[in-house]
């Protein structure tokens, strides 16, 4: 490393993709608690195409996300420590990876419809790029395990989005849903993918999300928002992204042990109007949901809950097994422990405050009750995913 005190860094990235200008987010927030950096940004990644002229001057360390590799091997040919940011199977010897586990999204989206009630599944994706692989990989085997099928369409990826590519992908998912008995759930790839099956949909008699309930992945909120509806999607955390890309990026600048490989876990669904519906055929439980989702930070009882949609606590029991695969008490205590999650990732907030408004009566049962369905505390999992831009309730 230079004898400057500040080390200059260079940072590869185009800020027209939103989750990039997250990523940026990240690495200045770890920059402002543990470095002293000075930072040069290409924010149209030149320095990909043509890494000579980023090496006209002399840099510590460089942070890329791109899928072109000449940079980050130029960066080992010159002893320059780098950091990979692409989200592909890419592993180049010796450079740490940081990359979202897009298993884990695969996961979060199955679970996201099967808490939803739904039985028919799909998945629209690629089978040329490893990312989409991934993902689909993680939503069949979350589907799988319950019992239940997925039907995949997948077609080899194309970076240049045009209209022409997009009509010829939307005439095959048209033919491809007709396959799937609905009311059904549809996990894309990411948001383009998803726009393409909403655009398909809305060509036909089906309808989102009462017929289709549709899923993307990257939240890209532009894109999400342009939908029509509006569309759900999974975040890639990626101020968590970056914040992990900085600090291994410290580890080597300090000559200290790095890891390799470091994968990111997504944020909790942002819910939008089209996966807002529920596959469920049962008057009671559809009604016990609603007052749930809106009322489980409000000291709601079970029992109570059964009086006001008119059955027995035990038959409501028994219909929540059957429908959801858990007990209205586990309801109202997921409810409570994602709005938890919410209040830690879009506010600072004490725990005491979070407490209240999420209806446990001390802040210490809410440490015990959330480690013990998370698996860490909340100031780790506040740490761990502190995301500066607010996520929308669903």
């Amino acid at each position: 490393m230079s004898k400057r005190e500040s080390a200059r860094i260079a940072l590869v990235m185009q800020t027209r993709i939103e989750n990039n200008v997250g990523i940026l987010k990240g690495i200045s927030a770890y920059e402002r608690d543990h470095a002293n950096w000075n930072f040069f940004l290409d924010d149209q990644a030149m320095g990909v195409k043509d890494p000579d002229w980023l090496f006209r001057q002399e840099w510590d360390g460089v942070v890329c996300r791109h899928e072109n590799d000449a940079l980050i091997q130029a960066c080992v040919e010159l002893g320059i420590p780098v950091v990979d940011l692409d989200d592909s199977e890419r592993v180049i010897d010796g450079v740490p990876k940081v990359r979202p586990d897009n298993r884990a999204i695969g996961h979060l989206g199955a679970e996201h419809f099967l808490d939803r009630g739904f039985k028919h599944f799909g998945f629209c994706g690629f089978n040329t790029t490893q990312w989409s692989i991934e993902r689909r990989e993680g939503f069949v085997e979350a589907v799988e395990t319950v019992g239940l099928t997925c039907m995949v369409h997948e077609t080899p990826y194309s970076d240049k989005v045009d209209p022409d590519w997009d009509l010829s992908e939307r005439e095959q998912i048209k033919t491809w849903l007709q396959t799937i008995p609905q009311p059904a759930a549809i996990m894309a790839c990411f948001d383009v993918r998803a726009l393409q099956v909403i655009g398909a949909i809305d060509e036909t008699d089906y309808s989102v999300p009462d017929g289709f309930a549709v899923l993307g992945v990257n939240n890209e909120t532009v894109r999400a928002e342009l939908s029509h509806p509006p569309l759900s999607s999974i975040s890639l955390n990626p101020h968590d992204w970056g914040y992990r890309a900085a600090e291994q990026l410290h580890l080597q600048l300090k000559e200290e042990d790095f890891r390799l490989n470091t994968f990111i876990d997504p944020l909790p669904v942002v819910v939008r109007r089209s996966t807002d519906s529920l596959a469920i055929e049962d008057t009671p439980i559809v009604k016990a949901l609603k007052i749930i989702h809106d009322e489980a930070c409000q000291n709601l009882r079970v029992d109570d809950l059964a009086k006001r949609v008119n059955v027995s606590r035990s038959l409501l029991e028994r219909r929540f097994r059957k429908f959801l695969r858990r007990t209205p008490q586990e309801e109202i205590r997921n409810v409570k422990i994602n709005r938890t999650k919410r209040y830690l990732i879009e506010t600072d907030k004490t725990l005491a405050e979070i407490a209240e408004l999420t209806g446990f009566d001390h802040p210490e049962y809410l440490t015990v009750m959330f480690k013990r369905l998370t698996g860490e505390n909340p100031r780790e999992f506040r740490q761990r995913h502190k995301n500066p831009e607010p996520i929308e309730e669903g």
